[in-house]
Protein backbone atom coordinates (compact mmCIF):
# COMPACT_ATOMS: atom_id res chain seq x y z
CA UNK A 1 0.00 0.00 0.00
CA UNK A 2 1.20 3.63 -0.97
CA UNK A 3 1.34 6.02 2.27
CA UNK A 4 1.53 9.15 2.30
CA UNK A 5 4.78 11.06 3.10
CA UNK A 6 4.60 13.57 5.67
CA UNK A 7 5.60 16.87 4.50
CA UNK A 8 7.99 19.61 6.04
CA UNK A 9 7.05 20.82 9.00
CA UNK A 10 5.31 17.70 9.82
CA UNK A 11 6.58 17.71 13.96
CA UNK A 12 7.64 13.62 14.01
CA UNK A 13 10.22 14.88 11.41
CA UNK A 14 11.66 16.70 14.13
CA UNK A 15 11.75 13.47 17.03
CA UNK A 16 14.69 11.67 17.65
CA UNK A 17 12.77 7.84 16.74
CA UNK A 18 12.63 5.49 18.99
CA UNK A 19 13.96 1.39 18.82
CA UNK A 20 11.59 -1.68 18.01
CA UNK A 21 11.75 -4.84 18.71
CA UNK A 22 10.46 -7.89 16.82
CA UNK A 23 6.61 -7.61 18.74
CA UNK A 24 6.19 -4.33 16.07
CA UNK A 25 3.31 -4.74 15.35
CA UNK A 26 2.80 -5.47 11.43
CA UNK A 27 6.45 -4.94 10.64
CA UNK A 28 6.66 -7.06 7.67
CA UNK A 29 3.41 -5.10 6.03
CA UNK A 30 5.01 -1.99 7.16
CA UNK A 31 8.09 -2.52 5.49
CA UNK A 32 6.75 -3.89 2.36
CA UNK A 33 4.62 -0.35 2.15
CA UNK A 34 7.86 1.59 2.51
CA UNK A 35 9.04 -0.10 -0.49
CA UNK A 36 6.03 0.37 -2.80
CA UNK A 37 6.05 3.87 -0.91
CA UNK A 38 9.44 4.50 -1.84
CA UNK A 39 9.34 3.53 -5.39
CA UNK A 40 6.08 5.05 -5.91
CA UNK A 41 7.57 8.23 -5.20
CA UNK A 42 10.93 7.47 -7.24
CA UNK A 43 13.18 7.57 -3.76
CA UNK A 44 16.06 5.77 -3.06
CA UNK A 45 15.83 5.97 0.74
CA UNK A 46 12.69 5.91 3.24
CA UNK A 47 12.46 6.45 6.79
CA UNK A 48 9.65 5.85 9.16
CA UNK A 49 9.45 9.39 10.15
CA UNK A 50 8.27 10.28 6.84
CA UNK A 51 5.25 8.05 7.21
CA UNK A 52 4.32 9.96 10.66
CA UNK A 53 5.98 6.45 12.68
CA UNK A 54 8.80 7.94 14.96
CA UNK A 55 10.57 4.59 15.28
CA UNK A 56 14.10 3.76 13.73
CA UNK A 57 13.56 2.09 10.50
CA UNK A 58 14.38 2.88 7.62
CA UNK A 59 14.65 1.35 3.63
CA UNK A 60 17.37 2.27 0.94
CA UNK A 61 17.97 0.97 -2.14
CA UNK A 62 20.60 2.92 -4.23
CA UNK A 63 21.04 0.58 -6.94
CA UNK A 64 19.12 2.62 -9.34
CA UNK A 65 21.79 5.54 -9.00
CA UNK A 66 24.07 3.33 -10.61
CA UNK A 67 23.78 3.72 -14.49
CA UNK A 68 26.00 1.21 -15.93
CA UNK A 69 25.45 -2.24 -15.50
CA UNK A 70 28.45 -3.33 -14.38
CA UNK A 71 28.42 -0.86 -11.33
CA UNK A 72 24.81 -1.36 -10.29
CA UNK A 73 26.04 -4.49 -7.76
CA UNK A 74 28.13 -1.85 -5.85
CA UNK A 75 25.02 -0.32 -4.94
CA UNK A 76 22.58 -1.82 -1.60
CA UNK A 77 19.01 -2.56 -0.67
CA UNK A 78 18.63 -3.24 2.36
CA UNK A 79 16.15 -2.60 5.59
CA UNK A 80 18.02 -0.80 8.68
CA UNK A 81 16.25 -1.44 12.18
CA UNK A 82 17.77 0.15 15.51
CA UNK A 83 20.40 1.43 13.37
CA UNK A 84 23.56 3.41 14.69
CA UNK A 85 26.40 4.90 13.24
CA UNK A 86 29.55 4.02 14.48
CA UNK A 87 31.94 6.19 13.06
CA UNK A 88 32.07 8.86 9.76
CA UNK A 89 35.43 9.05 8.39
CA UNK A 90 37.24 9.89 5.15
CA UNK A 91 37.21 13.22 3.33
CA UNK A 92 34.25 14.97 3.40
CA UNK A 93 32.46 15.40 -0.10
CA UNK A 94 29.76 17.26 -1.86
CA UNK A 95 26.64 15.79 -3.06
CA UNK A 96 23.43 17.67 -4.17
CA UNK A 97 20.92 15.86 -1.86
CA UNK A 98 16.83 16.02 -2.15
CA UNK A 99 14.10 14.30 0.13
CA UNK A 100 10.84 13.61 -0.40
CA UNK A 101 9.45 15.32 2.87
CA UNK A 102 10.62 18.64 0.99
CA UNK A 103 9.32 18.24 -2.40
CA UNK A 104 11.35 20.17 -5.26
CA UNK A 105 13.98 21.40 -3.14
CA UNK A 106 17.87 20.36 -3.82
CA UNK A 107 20.75 21.27 -2.44
CA UNK A 108 24.40 20.42 -2.16
CA UNK A 109 25.09 18.73 1.54
CA UNK A 110 28.97 17.87 2.76
CA UNK A 111 29.21 14.70 4.64
CA UNK A 112 32.17 12.20 5.45
CA UNK A 113 32.85 9.84 2.43
CA UNK A 114 32.75 6.56 4.86
CA UNK A 115 30.21 5.36 7.34
CA UNK A 116 30.99 2.31 9.47
CA UNK A 117 26.95 1.51 10.67
CA UNK A 118 25.51 -1.51 13.16
CA UNK A 119 21.67 -2.34 12.90
CA UNK A 120 19.46 -5.23 12.70
CA UNK A 121 18.08 -6.24 9.17
CA UNK A 122 14.44 -7.66 8.80
CA UNK A 123 15.20 -10.64 10.82
CA UNK A 124 16.43 -8.71 13.58
CA UNK A 125 19.84 -10.45 12.77
CA UNK A 126 22.67 -8.33 13.26
CA UNK A 127 24.55 -6.36 10.56
CA UNK A 128 27.61 -3.92 10.37
CA UNK A 129 28.35 -2.79 7.23
CA UNK A 130 31.66 -0.22 6.11
CA UNK A 131 29.67 2.01 3.28
CA UNK A 132 31.56 4.43 1.09
CA UNK A 133 30.35 6.72 -1.76
CA UNK A 134 27.00 7.65 -3.08
CA UNK A 135 26.00 4.41 -0.41
CA UNK A 136 27.32 6.10 2.18
CA UNK A 137 25.62 9.60 1.53
CA UNK A 138 22.39 7.53 1.49
CA UNK A 139 22.51 5.87 4.53
CA UNK A 140 23.71 9.08 6.31
CA UNK A 141 20.78 11.00 4.79
CA UNK A 142 17.81 8.25 6.21
CA UNK A 143 19.83 7.81 9.55
CA UNK A 144 19.11 11.62 10.19
CA UNK A 145 15.91 11.23 9.73
CA UNK A 146 15.32 8.84 12.58
CA UNK A 147 17.49 12.01 14.41
CA UNK A 148 15.59 13.98 13.69
CA UNK A 149 17.45 15.51 11.25
CA UNK A 150 16.69 17.10 7.72
CA UNK A 151 19.25 17.50 5.25
CA UNK A 152 18.31 21.65 4.90
CA UNK A 153 19.44 21.87 8.24
CA UNK A 154 23.07 20.82 7.30
CA UNK A 155 23.00 23.65 4.28
CA UNK A 156 25.27 26.48 3.78
CA UNK A 157 23.68 29.52 5.27
CA UNK A 158 23.54 31.05 2.12
CA UNK A 159 21.25 28.56 0.83
CA UNK A 160 18.89 27.79 3.78
CA UNK A 161 18.33 31.83 3.40
CA UNK A 162 17.40 30.78 -0.38
CA UNK A 163 14.90 28.38 0.13
CA UNK A 164 13.15 29.78 3.24
CA UNK A 165 10.29 31.16 1.76
CA UNK A 166 9.79 27.51 -0.51
CA UNK A 167 10.20 25.64 2.85
CA UNK A 168 7.46 28.36 4.88
CA UNK A 169 5.22 27.28 1.29
CA UNK A 170 5.53 23.51 2.03
CA UNK A 171 4.86 24.17 5.72
CA UNK A 172 1.57 25.80 4.36
CA UNK A 173 0.61 23.08 2.24
CA UNK A 174 1.23 24.12 -0.95
CA UNK A 175 3.10 21.45 -2.24
CA UNK A 176 3.52 19.59 -5.81
CA UNK A 177 4.46 16.22 -5.63
CA UNK A 178 3.57 13.55 -7.84
CA UNK A 179 3.29 11.03 -5.16
CA UNK A 180 0.54 11.03 -1.76
CA UNK A 181 1.76 13.85 0.62
CA UNK A 182 0.45 14.75 4.11
CA UNK A 183 1.14 18.28 4.82
CA UNK A 184 1.65 19.81 8.11
CA UNK A 185 -1.49 21.57 9.58
CA UNK A 186 -1.31 23.06 12.98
Amino acid sequence: MILPIYTYGQPVLKKKCIGINTDYPGLVELIQNMWETMYHASGVGLAAPQIGLPIRLFVVDSIQLFEKEDEKKTGIKKVFINAQIEEEFGEDFTYEEGCLSIPNIRGNVIRPESIKINYLDENFEDQKLTLHGVNARVVQHEYDHIEGRLFTELLKPVKRKLIMKKLENIKKGKIKADYPVRAYTA
